[in-house]
């Protein structure tokens, strides 16, 4: 561990430097995120899942630093090149441009106009005219002309000087650090639409002619921008004022009005152009798109944890529909734990119009499976599937929800689709996905690829390997705070639980399946592979509800066991009685068993357990309704107030489902009536609000809605 990466982490945190020291030392020893957060808060002073985080992520930033360094000091050496003074500032230097600028100008080079130029033996001349102490310039480089080397003439001897000096310029480490602070402030990025694309580029008209400061630029413009730019129908440029720019240069080079001052300014001029502007631009134009990649992951991962922490039915029967208009729509019925029981189809929309058939279909299926709750794809046929089952008497109490489906056909296809369902097509398994999503949304969404959910913004655009690691580490924090069920666990659920993994889930699942359910947490060690690390990681996290020990139903660590054994033997009556007893927990003094191990923040969280053990952090199931009569977007009218369902929130604002199968706007400028900069701050996925029809755009199938002036439901 690097004790100056700890400090400086520590410093820009604002956090104590024994804190990131604590983590990076637990992190390094192979601990998740999750159990460094929710089992080592004395260790860590109680940093959170997000700290933690950023100090895992500044860190390797920091580690790549440190590698650059060495890459380039070992080169050094190797070319005989490295002095005391040159390695005394890389040593010093904090970013990865600071070193490229210490070693931009000892860099091999490839043929360049400057190199060529003094093959030439024009070195000397560019030295002298970049002193600006002589007058005239053509006797100076009379005395360079060499016909044997190309140079016929004064110009020509000029120009190769300026071409040296020009690279002198641009490798000006104090020149880079101006223009770079220039371009930080001051640099706009401009959009001009491709002449030959405008009739196809529509997509892209509110950039086909756009400037504003880079700085200011939000993430979704950039990114949109970057698109347009990469699909060939944009043209991007990023850079300040050139005259800016170039009086930065002149006050650092040109000394006097000499002949010789002229040269270096037309130098300058060239290197700017050729030279710095195109390299800081590249530069800034990284900067830029890793700026926006962060604010688009995350949105992405705060979207994707919203809709996996959807409240969830829970171990009820479903009957689940995947409706359609001429395929006629997919039935199936799960029992409790989302196993399938049967499948079929109806056929009650056109062209078929079977509607008698269907309604006894259903009323059938609810009798004989004993179904609690009917799931309706929101899809096509959706609201006209969801219309015919509300006007259905069933004999028992049934409840009929619409899910969202968002990424169901990509389960459906998939080899864990196939895998759990080899003998049925893709049309049952998107069913069953669609039921189990309303049972445990979490459970089912751990099968899919988080990007195809389809609940962020331009999420194939931005740097793949970070969106990866920062949804996984979404997931995983999901699956974790929420606890999994070791015995009905699928293998994805279990994958995802700290310190198991795909590997170690398939090895537990073979052994249930082998010996049968996990009677303890203890059983977990029996598992092949299952040592003594993963048990320390992984235990708090898996629950056994019929466990023969009661804590294993509830988020305790198996090493605090013995404390809550203290504190029943305290007592006089056993864990048992104390878990289902809160007048005895309100008892408990917690001061007396505090340990060097187990301080005060563990010992609250045993309280909260004990209080109510393996709670479900997720709110509780609620139905909604959308309104009667609103089933396509020809249906609304500007001025109407609906209920509807945040599907999706971006930097520029919300979507929203009214039920239309087009979900509208609200733009950040029409959620409240005060300034909003981020949406989320507002709105969360899943939120049911109420909107107002602004405007229908039928061609383009636009709506925009405004939540301003609209009273919402009470908790909004």
């Amino acid at each position: 561990m690097n004790e100056n990466h700890s400090k400086l982490i520590a410093s820009e945190l604002n956090l104590q430097e024994r804190q990131v020291k604590s983590t990076l030392l637990l992190l390094e020893q192979g601990a998740t995120i999750p159990f460094v957060a929710r089992y080592r808060k004395e260790v860590t002073g109680g940093l959170d899942e997000e700290q933690i985080a950023k100090i895992r992520d500044r860190s390797e930033k920091l580690e790549e630093i440190e590698k650059r360094r060495e890459s380039i000091i070992s080169t050094l050496k190797e070319n005989n090149q490295l002095t005391g003074d040159l390695e005394l500032q890389l040593i010093k230097a904090a970013t990865i441009a600071e070193l490229e600028d210490i070693y931009l100008p000892y860099r091999p080079k490839r043929k360049t106009r400057a190199s060529i130029a003094r093959e030439k033996g024009l070195e000397p001349l560019a030295k002298l005219l970049m002193r600006q102490q002589h007058g005239e310039v053509e006797p100076l480089a009379s005395r360079f002309l060499n016909p044997e080397n190309g140079l016929k003439t004064i110009e020509e001897a000029l120009a190769g000087a300026r071409d040296i000096i020009a690279e002198w310029v641009s490798e000006n480490r104090l020149a880079r650090e101006r223009l770079r602070l220039l371009f930080q402030r001051k640099a706009t990025i401009k959009s001009e639409v491709i002449k030959t694309k405008v009739e196809i580029a529509g997509k892209y008209a509110n950039y086909f002619d756009f400037e504003e400061y880079l700085e200011r630029s939000p993430s979704h413009r950039l990114l949109a921008m970057f698109r347009g730019e990469n699909e060939g129908f944009l043209k991007l440029k990023i850079a300040p004022s050139e005259q800016a720019a170039i009086s930065i240069l002149e006050k650092i080079f040109k000394r006097n009005e000499s002949d010789a001052a002229l040269q270096v300014m037309t130098a300058i001029n060239d290197s700017y152009k050729r030279l710095l502007q195109p390299s800081l631009e590249n530069e800034y134009r990284a900067i830029a798109k890793e700026r926006a990649d962060e604010e688009a992951i995350r949105v992405f991962a705060d979207n994707a944890r919203q809709l996996m922490m959807a409240p969830p039915l829970g171990q009820k029967r479903v009957l689940a529909i995947d409706p359609g208009f001429r395929s006629g729509c997919k039935i199936v019925c799960l029992d409790e734990q989302g196993k399938l029981l049967h499948n079929d189809t109806i056929y009650p929309h056109p062209p078929q119009n079977e509607v008698k058939l269907a309604i006894a279909k259903l009323e059938q299926l609810v009798d004989a499976y004993k179904i609690d709750a009917i799931a309706i794809g929101n899809g096509t046929a959706g609201r006209e599937t969801e219309r015919l089952v509300k006007y259905l008497r069933f004999k028992r109490e049934v409840i009929a929800v619409i899910v969202n489906e968002s990424g169901a056909s990509v389960y459906s296809a998939s080899a864990i689709a196939r895998e759990e369902f080899p003998n049925f097509d893709v049309t049952v398994r998107g069913a069953v996905s669609i039921g189990r999503r309303l049972m445990d949304p979490l459970a089912e969404l751990v099968k899919i690829d988080p990007k195809s959910i389809g609940v962020g913004q331009y999420q194939h655009d931005v740097n793949q390997n970070r969106l990866e690691r920062s949804l996984e580490d979404t997931v995983m924090s999901c699956v974790n705070a929420v606890g999994v069920e070791i015995n009905t666990a699928s293998k994805q659920l279990l994958a995802f639980v700290s310190g198991v993994g795909p590997a170690l889930a398939q090895k537990i699942i073979d052994y249930r399946n082998k010996n049968g359910a996990f009677t303890n947490r203890n059983e977990l060690m029996k598992v092949q592979r299952f040592g003594p690390k993963a048990f320390e990681q992984a235990a708090g996290f898996l629950r056994i509800r019929n466990s023969n020990n009661p804590l294993d139903k509830s988020a305790v660590h198996p090493e605090s066991y013995s404390i809550v054994e203290q504190m029943a033997n305290s007592l006089g009556i056993d864990v048992e009685t104390l878990m289902n007893n809160q007048e005895m927990q309100a008892r408990i003094n917690i001061g007396d068993f505090v340990t060097d191990q187990a301080g005060m923040p563990t010992l609250m969280d045993i309280m909260q357990e004990l209080a109510k053990p393996g709670r479900d952090p997720r709110e509780k199931f609620g139905v909604f309704q959308f309104t009667e009569g609103v089933n396509s977007i020809k249906d609304l009218k500007e001025g109407m107030i609906l209920p509807g369902i945040v599907t999706n929130i971006t930097a520029f604002g919300a979507f929203v489902d009214v039920g239309v199968h087009q979900d509208g706007l609200v733009h950040k400028s029409k959620i409240t009536d005060k300034y909003v900069d981020d949406p989320s701050d507002y709105l969360k996925l899943n939120q049911r609000i109420k909107v107002k029809v602004e405007s229908i755009d039928l061609d383009r199938k636009r709506i925009q809605f405004t939540m301003i002036g609209v009273e919402q439901p009470k908790f909004i």
